[in-house]
């Protein structure tokens, strides 16, 4: 983590102490978050990480800004204050109020947590563990990005103990849903397969953009439900997430993977090109002429 962080409208010192024992939020892990990839000093994809904090927020009821560019300028502040063009930025909204445990004198409805640290160096591939019964794709609350992240944690922590990097993640009828930060493809040919959000998955923003905005040619992505050993049949399975853009996957446990090269370099530079593009347009729409 970099030296500053924003609290609420507030640039501060990561090692001040701004929390209170009583935000019901942070007991209770009451809040919605998204982490974006600082790029040349612009937020990748800003908006969407927005519509999907809103949707989540709506969901779980939890209170949320009412100006969307009044974060976009504190978190631009926050990017500035720490001297990082390029880096990964971690923003979350919590509830303050409700439950039983809620300490007087609160008096924000919500608390706003941000700040950056340093791009990972993933490696080159991937080895992903299995665990069965992870995701329950019929819950009304599936697929939202909340705070309560413990048992995605967990898992990671014992698939790690076990030497592997991630974990495939199963819903409820043993089909594929996600890792537990990322999302994951398969290609088959020239088409390029991922769960659908009723696998429980979370709808990241990396695998919207591929499905809504990347374009290769020839190559096709579409959403379908997909089961361990399609991944068998894949001639490529990846995985997807703001800080790893498209990471290949070479060994899932229990599973006999036949990697050969396919349509993910072709995936991957269209992004690279889509991202790159996107950073000059929101430059230059600032750029003082």
């Amino acid at each position: 983590m970099h030296r500053f962080l924003l609290h609420n409208q507030s640039i501060r010192e990561t090692t001040e102490l701004c929390l209170s024992p009583g935000q019901t939020g942070f007991l209770n892990g009451w809040g919605v978050f998204s982490t974006l990839r600082v790029s040349q000093g612009v937020l990748f994809e800003w908006d969407r990480h927005w519509a999907r904090m809103m949707r989540d927020a709506v969901k779980m009821h939890v209170p949320m800004p009412d100006a969307e560019a009044e974060l976009h300028e504190s978190l631009l502040r926050l990017v500035a204050a720490n001297g990082v063009t390029d880096a990964t930025l971690r923003v979350a909204i919590v509830r303050n109020h409700g439950g039983m445990f809620e300490a007087p004198g609160q008096t924000r409805k919500f608390d706003i947590i941000a700040f950056t640290t340093g791009i990972r160096n993933w490696g080159e591939s991937v080895r992903l563990a299995l665990k069965a019964d992870a995701r329950y794709g019929a819950s009304e609350f599936r697929g939202a990005k909340i705070t309560s992240w413990a048992q995605n944690l967990t898992w990671l922590e014992e698939a790690q103990g076990r030497g592997f990097d991630e974990v495939v993640l199963l819903d409820e009828h043993g089909r594929v849903s996600e890792c537990t930060s990322a999302n994951l493809f398969a290609s088959f040919g020239n088409e390029v397969v991922t769960p659908p959000l009723d696998s429980g998955c979370l709808a990241g923003i990396t695998r919207q953009v591929l499905l809504e905005e990347i374009q290769a040619p020839g190559v096709s992505i579409t959403e379908r439900h997909l089961a361990p050993g399609d991944l068998e049949r894949a001639g490529e399975v990846f995985i997807t997430s703001t800080t790893r853009d498209l990471l290949p996957v070479r060994e899932i446990e229990g599973l006999t993977l036949s990697p050969r090269l396919g349509v993910v370099p072709a995936l991957a530079g269209a992004f690279r090109a889509y991202l790159s593009k996107y950073v000059e347009s929101k430059i230059l729409a600032h750029k003082p002429y």
